[in-house]
């Protein structure tokens, strides 16, 4: 066999013919069809001790931007040789997807033989090379208890004062005015579960504002490879993201949902994909 290829695209007919076209070529091949579910088989087959040789992938996705996702992958595995297909593409994508390392592209429509040629055009690689070591890998790992605080003003006047005590108590990560059922939003972060319990009562002793509910704050299990992308795509892709904004006014909001527990990793994982997303 000439290696194992992974392809990403959200076009049925695009993944059916490159997995029989390279097939019969000799490569063995997994198509997925965006890059959440990517991920998920990049670190899959790594726990297996398989991975893969190439990756093969479209630039438009239903839930990652390719080029974003293209980033994050080169950062883990940057010797993995990497062939970007498009129909829709320009000189300037050609140019950030040549710009990374062992990184090829091709405009769509091809035949495979071109496919096989730009394939191996480029040095050979592997994802079950140990991957490049993250940075914000321990960003999270004094952080063993959190909670959100719903809370509503009971004392108007006094909302101005509420606002600034709180915002000064040790624990209160951030405290948001908000509109809807409860005026403000607290985030809280300690040590431990006793830590969370007494700064609940600190704040319930203030006068002139009421707890509505706390929520604590519980991360779904999800696979550790995983877990390493969304630390590198939030260091690498959202700080970029964040620093374009420059000076400008943002506007925030929380949203809260129920969600199927079944559902959780799934939609947990996709959600903090979203640029947009602060906190998850």
């Amino acid at each position: 066999m000439k290696g194992r290829v992974l392809v990403i695209d959200d076009e049925p007919e695009i993944r059916r013919n490159l997995t029989v076209g390279l097939t019969r070529e000799g490569y063995t091949v997994v198509a997925c069809p965006d890059g959440i579910s990517a991920v998920h088989e990049m670190q899959r087959a790594r726990e297996k001790g398989v991975g893969y040789d190439y990756l093969v992938t479209g630039i438009f996705m239903p839930d990652i931007d390719g080029l974003k996702i293209l980033k994050v992958i080169k950062s883990r595995f940057p010797e993995l040789p990497v062939l970007v297909i498009t129909g829709f593409g320009d000189e300037a994508l050609k140019s950030a997807v040549l710009s990374e390392e062992n990184t090829a592209y091709l405009d769509k429509p091809f035949a495979v033989p071109e496919l096989v040629s730009a394939l191996e055009k480029l040095a050979p690689g592997r994802t079950t090379l140990a991957p490049a070591p993250d940075e914000a890998a321990d960003e999270d790992a004094g952080e063993s208890a959190g909670a959100y605080l719903m809370l509503r003003i009971t004392e108007p006047e006094r909302s101005l004062e509420v606002f600034q005590r709180l915002g000064r108590l040790e624990g209160v990560a951030s405290c948001d005015a908000v509109r809807g059922d409860v005026d403000l939003i607290l985030l809280a972060r300690a040590s431990g579960e006793e830590g969370i319990r007494a700064l609940f009562d600190r704040v319930r002793a203030i006068p002139g504002v009421e707890v509505a509910s706390l929520s604590p704050v519980e991360r779904p299990k999800i696979d550790v490879g995983v877990s390493d992308f969304i630390r590198t795509y939030r260091r690498m892709v959202k700080a970029d993201a964040r620093r374009s904004l420059g000076k400008q006014q943002e506007t925030t909001s929380y949203i809260l949902v129920d969600i199927d527990r079944d559902a959780i990793e799934r939609i947990f994982t996709t959600v903090c994909f979203i640029d947009e997303v602060v906190f998850c």
